[in-house]
């Protein structure tokens, strides 16, 4: 309360008197409510009253603001006004709510934006900063209608698309030999002096320079040797990007390193950077750039991270977050009912590069996952633990769905995903037997999809051999005799510039190994710009690749800089997105994807020319929840004095949860930085943000349905009700 009170009594600067002026002009009513207010009671009555009038004619609006009428169809019905409305309302609703905020390391976020309104215009007072009243000027011209929503046409989307270039354009290809060839004279020098030492990648004696070129252009083919000569260093990645890192970055990078934050970052993803910034390529690789450069709020933050995701912190002997017992606390991940996560005590326990918004940096900090690789080497204890996780999967009713990952699936090593796979397809038998002995209704869920989780194939192309294509094609033939009917690749690429000659090879060889590819993208705020999204789905589509998620950047400060907020990723949703919608009749066509993997670019491209669709976006927005689940369904219900925007989460209604979720009840969200923050970021790499002027008006979110093609096949029998493996206590 104390706290409160200071704040009160904190005058507005004059920037912030200056938009609260323009606010009351455009806004007599509001200005009238906010002058004959003696405190803010009558304040919130007074814009409660104003904004029921408007109610009284929006009946639909209204039912959706009371949550009678929830989901897609209802929200889909809302008018841009209506928007507003409801956002005036939650204000109201919510005034004085006091909110844990992560991003402040745990301080106390209150929210009532009417009252700072309200104190200041009668006082000049309540410590409301700039981004405040930007957010408020556009939520006021919204509700009196003079804030008009322009969205994209397919003409507009195609200027934006074509401003972001595939790693497939031959000029693009040839830069980026120049890098490797480059990075190649470099290790070639370093490993002559003996800086760079390795018992596998030596010169024989008396080998000349050209010689010495040509066999580490076969080492370049070879992933080990990538993982081998990772950069672990600011100054080596500096090198090998030519020098051409500015002193700022530089000196983030040496304080990422000073604070513990581990690099290892492979020369093959490297060669990827831009140093000759190609005229028609301008900012084309900042979505994969800022992947491997840190920035200045992940170095702060860095020692105070916490985990994201409740299920990230388990306790041997209780439950998870969402109510699961879990046979190993450090291999099994799980949320939903029909799906678990399988992090083997493999390599996979590691990725093929370091992600600068990595989820897992709360607990790099720990000095835990710091790509030891040599460590990660599977013991005989794992292969015990296996048996354990593969009996716990045996026995549950309602799992069908593994995801195997990590870390990164293809970490592991042929032998160690093989053992997994072999070990998964005697699970399912054994399943399945048991099976036939159970009465119809008590009959459990056998497997019917099994997945890899790998961002290798933009990370390390190199990896995928053919031993491992011989080990994938062999596990699906036996597999499908078995029951199993999904067979997924499930990778990320971030932007279309990853997609390269050599992702497209061996992306074909997977699908020709009868596995379909699906593509998790994370909406950071590079990847964010208009047409960028866009252009990754259809860069996709073109070598057989079907988007599937598209996720806000998760975690509190440490990962503001990548953070692109919600109101955007509902934006490209609606205004973006839409041009290549799935509807009922393309899903439908989709569908034969499911019997025939091998024809994915066919069938796709018979869509795109039958629909004249520009791409297929099959994929759903969402954002991983602090809690359990993922869902685009929320309401921003406050704000804070930053402008920082406070949403009210609720759980995607259109799949099966844990029971939890009915006591967890909604999930609420602080964003790490307000819109006018977020704007300024996308002028300062290049941007027009008046391209992005109707991203104010987005305060509503509603979790996309999932395509048919996504959802699991039906059971030709009863299966029971009964969860198992679970305490809700």
């Amino acid at each position: 309360m104390l706290e409160i009170q200071r704040l009160d009594q904190i005058a507005i600067t004059v920037k912030s008197h200056r938009l609260l002026k323009e606010l009351l002009k455009e806004n007599p009513v509001l200005e009238e409510i906010m002058r004959n207010a003696k405190n803010e009671t009558e304040a919130l009555v007074g814009i409660k009253n104003w904004v029921m009038e408007y109610m009284k004619n929006r009946p639909d609006a209204y039912a959706y603001y009371k949550r009678v009428n929830q989901g897609r169809e209802f929200f889909e019905k809302l008018s841009w006004q209506d928007y507003a409305a409801i956002r005036l309302l939650d204000y109201v609703d919510n005034a004085g709510q006091e909110y844990e905020d992560l991003n402040l390391r745990g301080e106390l976020a209150v929210s009532n934006p009417i009252k700072m309104i309200w104190m200041a215009v009668t006082k000049g007072t309540g410590g409301a900063k700039p981004f405040f009243f930007e957010d408020m000027l556009y939520l006021f011209r919204q509700f009196r209608g003079s804030y008009k929503r322009k969205i994209p046409g397919k003409e507009q989307l195609a200027e934006y698309m074509d401003r972001f270039p595939s790693g497939l354009d031959p000029r693009i290809v040839k830069l980026r030999e120049e890098n490797r060839d480059r990075i190649i004279e470099i290790f070639i020098t370093k490993i002559d002096s003996g800086e760079l030492l390795s018992p596998k990648y030596k010169f024989a004696p008396k080998m000349s320079h050209e010689q010495k070129f040509l066999k580490l252009l076969e080492w370049w083919d070879d992933y080990n040797f990538h993982l081998s000569f990772a950069v672990r260093s600011p100054q080596l990645l500096n090198e090998l990007l030519g020098n051409s890192l500015d002193p700022d970055t530089m000196k983030i990078m040496y304080e990422a390193e000073k604070v513990g934050i581990p690099f290892f970052i492979n020369p093959y993803y490297l060669s990827l950077l831009h140093v000759r910034v190609p005229y028609f390529a301008i900012g084309a690789d900042l979505a994969i750039r800022y992947y491997v450069l840190y920035s200045k709020k992940l170095v702060e933050e860095f020692g105070h991270i916490v985990a994201w995701e409740k299920e990230d912190k388990v306790e041997p002997g209780k439950p998870n977050a969402a109510g699961w017992i879990l046979p190993t606390h450090h291999n099994v991940h799980r949320r939903y009912p029909e799906v678990a996560i399988l992090i083997p005590a493999t390599k996979g326990r590691a990725c093929g590069g370091l992600c600068a918004s990595c989820q897992r940096m709360y607990d790099f900090q720990r000095g835990n996952l710091n790509f030891n690789l040599e460590k990660l080497e599977p013991t005989e204890k794992w292969s015990g633990e296996l048996d354990k996780i593969m009996k716990y999967w045996e026995e549950d009713s309602q799992l069908r769905d593994i995801l195997i990952t990590g870390g990164d699936a293809l970490m592991s090593s042929n032998k160690s995903l093989k053992e997994i796979l072999d070990k998964t397809l005697e699970m399912t038998i054994k399943k399945k037997e048991k099976n036939k002995k159970l009465p119809e209704g008590k009959k459990v869920a056998e497997m019917l999809r099994i997945r890899l989780g790998t961002r290798l194939l933009a990370y390390l192309p190199q990896r995928v051999d053919d031993e491992l294509i011989e080990i994938l094609k062999d596990f699906k033939t036996k597999a499908q005799k078995a029951g199993l009917k999904q067979f997924v690749i499930q990778t990320h690429f971030e932007a279309p510039m990853e997609i390269t000659p050599e992702a497209q090879k061996v992306v074909e060889r997977l699908i020709n190994a009868g596995w379909i590819i699906t593509n998790q993208h994370v909406f950071s705020a590079a990847s964010s710009r208009r047409g960028h999204t866009a252009k990754l789905r259809k860069i996709l589509n073109e070598i057989g690749v079907l988007p599937y998620y598209t996720f806000s950047v998760k975690g509190y400060m440490e990962n503001n800089f990548n953070f692109a907020t919600n109101a955007r990723a509902v934006q490209e949703q609606i205004e973006e997105k839409i041009h290549g919608k799935v509807d009922d009749k393309i899903s439908k066509e989709l569908n034969k994807l499911l019997t025939h993997p091998e024809k994915v670019k066919s069938i796709i491209n018979k869509i795109l020319t039958k629909y004249s669709i520009p791409f297929i976006a099959c994929d759903r927005n969402v954002l991983n929840l602090p809690g359990v689940g993922k869902s685009l369904t929320y309401r921003v219900v406050g704000i804070t004095r930053y402008g920082r925007r406070i949403l009210e989460f609720d759980h995607d209604q259109t799949r099966s949860h844990s029971p939890i979720i009915h006591k967890i009840g909604k999930i609420i969200v602080i964003e790490s930085k307000s819109i006018s923050e977020y704007l300024q970021q996308l002028e300062e790499i290049g941007e027009n943000a008046d391209d992005y002027e109707s991203i104010w008006g987005y305060s509503l979110g509603e979790t996309e349905p999932r395509p048919q093609i996504y959802e699991y096949p039906d059971y030709n029998y009863k299966l029971t009700e009964e969860l198992t493996n679970i305490d809700l206590s």
